[in-house]
């Protein structure tokens, strides 16, 4: 496997409609005509992805008042994600991409480096989408710790 192909500003963001923790389909044309932050993590209920899911939590009143939902999707199970979300207070959709198709089709699954080694899995990334669902802002190996911040400075909301 090589690298996968990276979404850039101006692309087309690539339609899905997946399962979610609540047991409902959620597709990325139900949100059009909002301002979407998709991002993409490894694993529910590991350490890093839950750094970053509290942070999106923490900081999701104050997205939401500059008109971004988020929304986190991974390869898990929608039951894990639902233990996920009750564990720890996840106040936002997660999706379900079991067949990875989405993850791959925004870039966010392939050749990563880990320790060292070249291995294949979930590029940590986030994706913004505007209203017409195009990508604003695709970045990709992004940290656990302290992106939402980073973030949110960026779109100008610190």
């Amino acid at each position: 496997m090589t690298a996968p192909a990276r979404l850039s500003p101006g692309d087309p963001a690539p339609g899905f409609s997946l399962p979610t923790d609540g047991g409902n389909q959620l597709a990325l044309a139900d949100l059009r005509g909002r301002k979407v932050v998709l991002y993409a993590y490894p694993a529910a209920m590991t350490p890093g992805c839950t750094k970053q899911a509290c942070d999106f939590r923490d900081s999701l009143a104050s997205l939401q008042a500059a008109g971004y939902e988020v929304v986190g999707i991974s390869p898990d199970k929608p039951e894990k994600l639902a233990k996920f979300r009750e564990r720890d207070a996840i106040t936002f959709p997660l999706v379900a991409d079991t067949d990875k198709a989405v993850l791959t089709a925004y870039g966010a699954y392939g050749e990563k480096q880990m320790y060292g080694r070249t291995v294949t899995g979930v590029i940590r990334s986030t994706f913004v989408i505007d209203e017409e669902g195009r990508i604003e802002r695709a970045l990709y190996n992004v940290k656990a710790t302290g992106h939402v911040a980073k973030l949110r400075r960026d779109l100008g909301l610190d």
